[in-house]
Protein backbone atom coordinates (compact mmCIF):
# COMPACT_ATOMS: atom_id res chain seq x y z
CA UNK A 1 0.00 0.00 0.00
CA UNK A 2 2.51 2.65 0.63
CA UNK A 3 4.83 1.65 -2.16
CA UNK A 4 1.66 2.26 -4.39
CA UNK A 5 0.88 5.83 -2.24
CA UNK A 6 4.57 6.72 -2.81
CA UNK A 7 4.49 6.05 -6.67
CA UNK A 8 1.59 8.08 -7.11
CA UNK A 9 3.00 11.03 -4.72
CA UNK A 10 6.41 10.37 -6.78
CA UNK A 11 5.25 10.91 -10.02
CA UNK A 12 3.04 13.90 -8.89
CA UNK A 13 5.51 15.71 -7.41
CA UNK A 14 8.08 15.13 -10.61
CA UNK A 15 4.79 16.93 -12.85
CA UNK A 16 4.95 19.59 -10.55
CA UNK A 17 7.40 20.81 -8.35
CA UNK A 18 9.94 22.91 -10.24
CA UNK A 19 13.60 22.88 -10.34
CA UNK A 20 15.66 23.85 -7.01
CA UNK A 21 16.68 27.34 -8.02
CA UNK A 22 13.21 27.85 -9.31
CA UNK A 23 11.88 26.60 -6.00
CA UNK A 24 14.70 29.21 -4.59
CA UNK A 25 13.66 32.12 -6.58
CA UNK A 26 9.65 31.32 -5.30
CA UNK A 27 10.42 31.83 -1.63
CA UNK A 28 12.58 34.70 -2.11
CA UNK A 29 9.20 36.39 -3.87
CA UNK A 30 6.91 35.11 -1.20
CA UNK A 31 8.88 36.14 1.42
CA UNK A 32 9.34 39.52 0.19
CA UNK A 33 5.82 39.82 -0.61
CA UNK A 34 4.98 38.97 2.89
CA UNK A 35 7.58 41.39 4.38
CA UNK A 36 6.13 44.32 2.36
CA UNK A 37 2.39 43.54 3.65
CA UNK A 38 3.62 43.48 6.96
CA UNK A 39 6.00 46.62 6.21
CA UNK A 40 4.41 48.48 3.47
CA UNK A 41 6.12 52.23 4.34
CA UNK A 42 10.08 50.07 4.12
CA UNK A 43 10.61 48.17 1.07
CA UNK A 44 13.67 49.57 0.69
CA UNK A 45 14.93 48.17 4.00
CA UNK A 46 13.71 44.72 2.69
CA UNK A 47 15.62 45.63 -0.71
CA UNK A 48 18.34 46.78 1.24
CA UNK A 49 18.05 43.67 3.86
CA UNK A 50 18.25 41.46 1.07
CA UNK A 51 21.24 42.58 -0.73
CA UNK A 52 23.27 42.86 2.40
CA UNK A 53 22.84 39.31 3.04
CA UNK A 54 22.86 37.62 -0.42
CA UNK A 55 26.79 37.55 -0.08
CA UNK A 56 27.25 36.06 3.63
CA UNK A 57 27.07 32.47 3.10
CA UNK A 58 30.36 32.76 0.51
CA UNK A 59 32.34 31.49 2.71
CA UNK A 60 30.33 28.73 3.52
CA UNK A 61 29.26 27.93 -0.36
CA UNK A 62 33.15 27.91 -0.81
CA UNK A 63 33.07 25.42 2.20
CA UNK A 64 30.39 23.37 0.35
CA UNK A 65 32.28 23.57 -2.82
CA UNK A 66 35.62 22.39 -1.99
CA UNK A 67 33.74 19.15 0.47
CA UNK A 68 32.15 18.24 -2.90
CA UNK A 69 35.20 18.48 -4.60
CA UNK A 70 37.57 17.36 -2.44
CA UNK A 71 35.79 14.14 -1.53
CA UNK A 72 34.88 13.27 -4.75
CA UNK A 73 38.65 13.54 -6.09
CA UNK A 74 39.27 11.35 -3.47
CA UNK A 75 36.95 9.04 -4.43
CA UNK A 76 38.46 9.03 -7.77
CA UNK A 77 41.50 7.53 -6.32
CA UNK A 78 42.17 3.96 -6.98
CA UNK A 79 42.39 2.02 -3.98
CA UNK A 80 39.75 3.90 -2.34
CA UNK A 81 37.52 3.05 -5.83
CA UNK A 82 37.99 -0.40 -4.90
CA UNK A 83 37.00 0.33 -1.42
CA UNK A 84 33.80 1.53 -1.96
CA UNK A 85 33.21 -0.76 -5.00
CA UNK A 86 33.64 -3.57 -2.00
CA UNK A 87 31.20 -1.73 0.06
CA UNK A 88 28.90 -1.59 -2.01
CA UNK A 89 29.02 -5.40 -3.13
CA UNK A 90 27.10 -6.13 0.11
CA UNK A 91 24.10 -4.22 -0.98
CA UNK A 92 23.47 -7.04 -4.02
CA UNK A 93 19.56 -6.83 -2.96
CA UNK A 94 17.48 -3.74 -3.22
CA UNK A 95 16.31 -4.35 0.36
CA UNK A 96 20.12 -4.87 1.59
CA UNK A 97 20.98 -1.70 -0.85
CA UNK A 98 18.66 0.70 0.65
CA UNK A 99 18.98 -0.78 4.40
CA UNK A 100 22.61 -0.32 4.18
CA UNK A 101 23.00 2.98 2.32
CA UNK A 102 20.86 4.75 5.20
CA UNK A 103 22.65 2.96 8.60
CA UNK A 104 26.03 4.01 6.61
CA UNK A 105 24.89 7.58 5.71
CA UNK A 106 23.43 8.02 9.25
CA UNK A 107 26.09 6.43 11.36
CA UNK A 108 27.85 9.21 9.03
CA UNK A 109 25.58 11.93 10.01
CA UNK A 110 25.93 11.39 13.60
CA UNK A 111 29.77 12.19 13.24
CA UNK A 112 29.46 15.19 11.19
CA UNK A 113 27.03 16.10 8.25
CA UNK A 114 29.33 17.70 5.91
CA UNK A 115 31.13 14.22 5.71
CA UNK A 116 28.11 12.40 5.87
CA UNK A 117 27.23 14.64 2.44
CA UNK A 118 30.30 13.32 0.57
CA UNK A 119 29.49 9.72 2.19
CA UNK A 120 25.69 9.51 0.88
CA UNK A 121 26.65 10.48 -2.30
CA UNK A 122 29.22 8.52 -3.56
CA UNK A 123 28.04 5.67 -1.88
CA UNK A 124 24.65 5.59 -3.52
CA UNK A 125 26.34 5.96 -6.81
CA UNK A 126 28.65 2.69 -6.38
CA UNK A 127 25.66 0.86 -5.28
CA UNK A 128 23.32 1.90 -8.02
CA UNK A 129 26.40 1.13 -10.81
CA UNK A 130 26.04 -2.44 -9.18
CA UNK A 131 22.88 -2.97 -8.60
CA UNK A 132 20.96 -2.43 -11.35
CA UNK A 133 17.76 -3.80 -9.60
CA UNK A 134 17.76 -0.98 -6.95
CA UNK A 135 15.20 2.15 -7.32
CA UNK A 136 17.83 4.92 -7.70
CA UNK A 137 15.58 7.81 -6.64
CA UNK A 138 14.38 5.67 -3.71
CA UNK A 139 18.36 5.21 -2.87
CA UNK A 140 19.39 8.75 -3.42
CA UNK A 141 16.57 9.31 -0.60
CA UNK A 142 17.60 6.61 1.68
CA UNK A 143 20.97 8.36 1.87
CA UNK A 144 20.03 11.83 2.29
CA UNK A 145 16.73 11.23 4.85
CA UNK A 146 19.58 11.12 7.53
CA UNK A 147 19.92 14.30 7.35
CA UNK A 148 16.80 14.42 9.87
CA UNK A 149 19.02 12.77 12.22
CA UNK A 150 22.23 15.45 12.29
CA UNK A 151 20.65 17.62 15.13
CA UNK A 152 21.45 14.78 17.70
CA UNK A 153 24.93 14.00 16.14
CA UNK A 154 28.55 14.97 16.97
CA UNK A 155 28.32 18.28 14.44
CA UNK A 156 24.68 19.44 16.01
CA UNK A 157 24.65 23.13 15.55
CA UNK A 158 22.57 24.34 18.11
CA UNK A 159 23.61 21.45 20.70
CA UNK A 160 27.44 22.80 20.24
CA UNK A 161 26.58 26.30 20.39
CA UNK A 162 25.05 26.27 23.21
CA UNK A 163 27.49 24.27 24.76
CA UNK A 164 30.24 27.09 24.15
CA UNK A 165 31.49 29.61 27.03
CA UNK A 166 30.55 32.97 25.93
CA UNK A 167 27.73 31.99 23.31
CA UNK A 168 25.48 34.67 22.36
CA UNK A 169 22.53 33.65 24.85
CA UNK A 170 24.86 32.40 27.83
CA UNK A 171 23.27 35.64 29.83
CA UNK A 172 19.88 34.55 29.65
CA UNK A 173 20.40 30.46 29.54
CA UNK A 174 23.76 29.98 30.43
CA UNK A 175 25.92 27.27 29.30
CA UNK A 176 24.11 23.68 28.67
CA UNK A 177 26.82 21.22 28.62
CA UNK A 178 26.10 18.38 25.48
CA UNK A 179 25.20 15.87 29.05
CA UNK A 180 22.06 17.70 28.44
CA UNK A 181 21.51 18.15 25.11
CA UNK A 182 22.64 15.59 21.82
CA UNK A 183 23.76 12.92 24.97
CA UNK A 184 20.31 13.13 26.50
CA UNK A 185 18.74 9.97 27.33
CA UNK A 186 15.57 11.88 25.93
CA UNK A 187 17.41 12.88 22.59
CA UNK A 188 19.37 9.51 22.05
CA UNK A 189 15.86 7.63 22.36
CA UNK A 190 14.20 9.60 19.51
CA UNK A 191 17.65 9.20 17.38
CA UNK A 192 17.20 5.09 17.98
CA UNK A 193 13.93 5.23 17.36
CA UNK A 194 13.82 6.68 13.96
CA UNK A 195 17.05 5.29 13.25
CA UNK A 196 15.35 1.31 13.36
CA UNK A 197 11.95 2.61 11.67
CA UNK A 198 12.71 5.08 9.00
CA UNK A 199 14.74 2.37 7.31
CA UNK A 200 11.66 0.41 7.20
CA UNK A 201 9.29 2.93 5.69
CA UNK A 202 11.74 3.38 3.11
CA UNK A 203 11.87 -0.32 2.15
CA UNK A 204 8.04 -0.22 1.83
CA UNK A 205 8.06 2.07 -0.65
CA UNK A 206 10.15 0.38 -2.45
CA UNK A 207 8.43 0.09 -6.16
CA UNK A 208 7.26 -3.47 -6.90
CA UNK A 209 7.49 -3.32 -10.79
CA UNK A 210 9.87 -1.04 -13.14
CA UNK A 211 12.55 0.70 -11.05
CA UNK A 212 14.47 3.63 -12.07
CA UNK A 213 18.11 2.47 -12.10
CA UNK A 214 21.22 4.55 -11.87
CA UNK A 215 22.43 6.72 -15.20
CA UNK A 216 26.23 7.13 -15.49
CA UNK A 217 26.30 10.90 -16.04
CA UNK A 218 28.54 11.65 -19.02
CA UNK A 219 31.03 13.93 -18.26
CA UNK A 220 33.71 15.40 -20.66
CA UNK A 221 37.43 13.80 -19.93
CA UNK A 222 40.61 16.10 -20.08
CA UNK A 223 42.67 14.41 -23.05
CA UNK A 224 45.74 13.78 -21.80
CA UNK A 225 48.71 13.82 -24.51
CA UNK A 226 49.94 9.71 -24.79
CA UNK A 227 53.42 11.15 -25.02
CA UNK A 228 54.64 13.90 -25.23
CA UNK A 229 58.38 15.67 -24.61
CA UNK A 230 60.14 14.86 -21.26
CA UNK A 231 61.00 18.37 -19.71
CA UNK A 232 61.19 20.04 -16.47
CA UNK A 233 57.50 21.19 -16.86
CA UNK A 234 56.24 18.01 -17.43
CA UNK A 235 58.36 16.55 -14.59
CA UNK A 236 56.77 19.09 -12.69
CA UNK A 237 53.54 18.25 -13.89
CA UNK A 238 53.88 14.44 -12.95
CA UNK A 239 56.02 14.14 -10.31
CA UNK A 240 54.44 12.60 -6.94
CA UNK A 241 57.12 14.13 -4.91
CA UNK A 242 54.92 17.68 -4.98
CA UNK A 243 51.68 15.96 -4.07
CA UNK A 244 53.14 14.60 -1.34
CA UNK A 245 55.17 16.72 0.15
CA UNK A 246 52.61 19.22 0.36
CA UNK A 247 49.85 17.08 1.54
CA UNK A 248 51.91 15.66 4.18
CA UNK A 249 52.08 19.46 5.25
CA UNK A 250 48.19 19.61 5.58
CA UNK A 251 48.05 15.83 7.08
CA UNK A 252 50.38 17.28 10.14
CA UNK A 253 48.26 20.09 10.74
CA UNK A 254 45.27 18.42 10.88
CA UNK A 255 47.00 15.99 13.20
CA UNK A 256 47.89 18.83 15.47
CA UNK A 257 44.82 20.08 15.54
CA UNK A 258 42.90 17.08 16.83
CA UNK A 259 45.72 16.70 19.34
CA UNK A 260 44.88 20.38 20.18
CA UNK A 261 40.88 19.46 20.88
CA UNK A 262 39.32 20.56 17.97
CA UNK A 263 35.98 19.51 16.93
CA UNK A 264 35.33 18.01 13.24
CA UNK A 265 34.20 21.04 10.96
CA UNK A 266 34.16 21.98 7.98
CA UNK A 267 37.46 23.51 7.36
CA UNK A 268 39.34 20.31 8.64
CA UNK A 269 37.08 18.34 6.82
CA UNK A 270 38.09 19.67 3.35
CA UNK A 271 42.15 20.33 4.49
CA UNK A 272 42.04 16.40 5.26
CA UNK A 273 40.27 15.10 1.93
CA UNK A 274 42.52 17.68 0.00
CA UNK A 275 45.90 16.34 1.59
CA UNK A 276 44.69 13.07 1.44
CA UNK A 277 43.94 13.46 -2.10
CA UNK A 278 47.09 15.46 -3.11
CA UNK A 279 48.98 12.38 -1.24
CA UNK A 280 47.14 8.82 -2.86
CA UNK A 281 46.81 10.75 -6.72
CA UNK A 282 50.35 10.53 -6.92
CA UNK A 283 50.67 13.46 -9.12
CA UNK A 284 49.58 17.18 -8.98
CA UNK A 285 48.79 16.75 -13.06
CA UNK A 286 46.40 13.63 -11.79
CA UNK A 287 44.85 15.52 -9.26
CA UNK A 288 43.87 18.48 -11.43
CA UNK A 289 42.28 16.23 -13.69
CA UNK A 290 40.34 15.10 -11.23
CA UNK A 291 39.03 18.33 -10.15
CA UNK A 292 38.11 19.52 -13.00
CA UNK A 293 36.13 16.29 -13.81
CA UNK A 294 34.13 16.98 -10.60
CA UNK A 295 33.98 20.58 -10.61
CA UNK A 296 30.45 20.83 -13.48
CA UNK A 297 28.59 19.20 -9.56
CA UNK A 298 29.30 22.10 -7.85
CA UNK A 299 26.98 24.74 -10.01
CA UNK A 300 23.71 24.30 -8.59
CA UNK A 301 25.51 25.24 -4.99
CA UNK A 302 27.28 28.03 -6.25
CA UNK A 303 23.75 29.59 -7.97
CA UNK A 304 21.39 29.03 -4.99
CA UNK A 305 22.83 29.64 -1.94
CA UNK A 306 23.41 32.83 -1.91
CA UNK A 307 19.69 33.24 -2.45
CA UNK A 308 18.68 31.26 0.79
CA UNK A 309 20.99 33.63 2.80
CA UNK A 310 19.06 36.86 1.35
CA UNK A 311 16.10 35.03 2.19
CA UNK A 312 17.01 34.80 5.95
CA UNK A 313 17.69 38.24 6.11
CA UNK A 314 14.46 39.12 4.51
CA UNK A 315 13.15 37.21 7.00
CA UNK A 316 14.51 38.86 9.87
CA UNK A 317 14.04 41.98 9.08
CA UNK A 318 10.57 41.84 8.08
CA UNK A 319 9.49 40.43 11.07
CA UNK A 320 8.28 37.12 9.56
CA UNK A 321 9.81 35.30 11.43
CA UNK A 322 9.33 37.16 14.61
CA UNK A 323 5.41 36.67 13.63
CA UNK A 324 5.38 33.15 12.97
CA UNK A 325 7.40 32.27 16.17
CA UNK A 326 5.63 34.58 18.44
CA UNK A 327 2.05 33.23 16.66
CA UNK A 328 3.11 29.70 17.91
CA UNK A 329 4.54 29.96 21.29
CA UNK A 330 1.46 32.00 22.31
CA UNK A 331 -0.97 29.17 22.48
CA UNK A 332 1.63 27.02 24.11
CA UNK A 333 1.67 25.83 27.59
CA UNK A 334 4.44 24.01 29.51
CA UNK A 335 3.81 20.76 28.36
CA UNK A 336 2.88 21.71 24.70
CA UNK A 337 5.45 24.59 24.38
CA UNK A 338 8.40 21.81 23.33
CA UNK A 339 5.60 20.82 20.68
CA UNK A 340 5.35 24.04 19.35
CA UNK A 341 8.56 25.19 19.80
CA UNK A 342 9.04 21.79 17.32
CA UNK A 343 6.63 22.64 14.80
CA UNK A 344 6.99 26.36 14.81
CA UNK A 345 11.11 25.30 14.07
CA UNK A 346 9.84 23.25 10.79
CA UNK A 347 8.30 25.65 9.42
CA UNK A 348 11.05 28.15 9.97
CA UNK A 349 13.61 25.71 8.93
CA UNK A 350 11.67 26.29 5.36
CA UNK A 351 12.14 29.68 4.79
CA UNK A 352 15.65 30.08 6.63
CA UNK A 353 17.53 26.56 6.08
CA UNK A 354 20.72 27.03 8.42
CA UNK A 355 20.51 25.57 12.04
CA UNK A 356 23.33 28.26 13.29
CA UNK A 357 21.29 31.27 11.51
CA UNK A 358 17.88 29.68 12.31
CA UNK A 359 19.52 30.07 16.25
CA UNK A 360 20.26 33.30 16.40
CA UNK A 361 16.39 33.80 14.90
CA UNK A 362 14.20 31.67 17.07
CA UNK A 363 16.52 31.53 20.03
CA UNK A 364 16.02 34.75 21.60
CA UNK A 365 12.43 34.92 21.05
CA UNK A 366 12.24 30.98 22.21
CA UNK A 367 14.08 30.69 25.01
CA UNK A 368 13.12 33.51 27.39
CA UNK A 369 8.43 32.02 26.43
CA UNK A 370 9.59 28.79 27.01
CA UNK A 371 11.66 29.58 30.72
CA UNK A 372 8.77 32.11 31.51
CA UNK A 373 6.61 29.11 31.57
CA UNK A 374 9.08 26.64 33.36
CA UNK A 375 10.59 25.24 30.35
CA UNK A 376 14.44 24.13 30.26
CA UNK A 377 16.31 25.76 28.25
CA UNK A 378 18.29 22.20 27.16
CA UNK A 379 14.36 21.06 25.78
CA UNK A 380 14.07 24.30 24.00
CA UNK A 381 17.76 24.16 22.24
CA UNK A 382 16.73 20.16 21.61
CA UNK A 383 13.13 20.99 19.92
CA UNK A 384 14.43 24.18 17.81
CA UNK A 385 17.48 21.95 16.70
CA UNK A 386 14.69 18.20 15.85
CA UNK A 387 12.53 21.14 14.10
CA UNK A 388 15.44 22.16 12.38
CA UNK A 389 16.45 18.55 10.81
CA UNK A 390 12.97 17.63 10.34
CA UNK A 391 11.76 20.05 7.78
CA UNK A 392 15.54 19.04 5.86
CA UNK A 393 13.63 16.73 4.29
CA UNK A 394 11.81 18.46 2.25
CA UNK A 395 13.74 21.31 1.57
CA UNK A 396 15.79 21.61 -1.50
CA UNK A 397 19.11 23.54 0.43
CA UNK A 398 20.65 20.79 2.08
CA UNK A 399 19.94 18.10 -1.07
CA UNK A 400 21.72 20.05 -3.30
CA UNK A 401 24.91 18.60 -2.49
CA UNK A 402 23.89 14.93 -2.78
CA UNK A 403 21.75 15.95 -6.16
CA UNK A 404 24.95 17.59 -7.59
CA UNK A 405 27.26 14.55 -7.58
CA UNK A 406 24.58 11.63 -8.62
CA UNK A 407 23.18 14.00 -11.74
CA UNK A 408 19.31 14.09 -9.75
CA UNK A 409 16.65 16.21 -9.52
CA UNK A 410 15.04 17.35 -6.26
CA UNK A 411 11.63 16.40 -8.12
CA UNK A 412 12.93 12.90 -8.38
CA UNK A 413 13.71 12.13 -4.63
CA UNK A 414 11.05 14.78 -2.84
CA UNK A 415 7.78 12.41 -3.08
CA UNK A 416 9.69 9.43 -0.71
CA UNK A 417 10.80 12.49 1.50
CA UNK A 418 7.93 14.18 1.84
CA UNK A 419 6.09 10.88 3.35
CA UNK A 420 9.73 10.21 5.38
CA UNK A 421 9.01 13.97 6.65
CA UNK A 422 5.39 13.26 7.72
CA UNK A 423 6.45 10.05 9.58
CA UNK A 424 9.56 11.96 11.45
CA UNK A 425 7.53 14.27 12.46
CA UNK A 426 4.45 12.66 13.75
CA UNK A 427 7.12 10.03 15.93
CA UNK A 428 8.82 12.86 17.01
CA UNK A 429 5.97 14.53 18.17
CA UNK A 430 4.50 11.32 20.16
CA UNK A 431 8.32 11.11 21.64
CA UNK A 432 8.69 14.77 22.73
CA UNK A 433 5.57 14.61 24.67
CA UNK A 434 7.02 11.89 26.87
CA UNK A 435 10.23 12.38 27.02
CA UNK A 436 10.99 16.49 27.17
Amino acid sequence: MLASIADRLSRLVQRYLPDAFVIAVLLTLLVFGIGIFLKPAEPLSLVKSFGDGFWVYLTFTMQMVLLLLTGMVLASVPFVKKGLQQLAKWADTPTKAYVYTFCLSGAAYYINWGLAVVVGAILVREIGRRNQNVHFPLLVAAAYSPTALYTAGLSSSIGLTVATNDHFLADLMGVIPTSETIFSPSTIIIFLVLFVTMPVIICLMAPKGQVTPYEEKITQKVKVPTSEEATPASWLEKTPILGVVTGLIGMIYVIHEFILGRDLDLNIINLLFLSLGLIFHGSLRSFGEAFKEAAGSTSPIILQFPFYAGIIAVLTSSGLGESIIKGMTSIANKETFDIFTYWTAGIVNLLAPSGGGQWALQGPLQVPAGMNLGVEPSTIAMAVGWGDAWTNLIQPFWALPILSIVGLHIRHIMGYCFILAVWVGFVTTILMLFLY
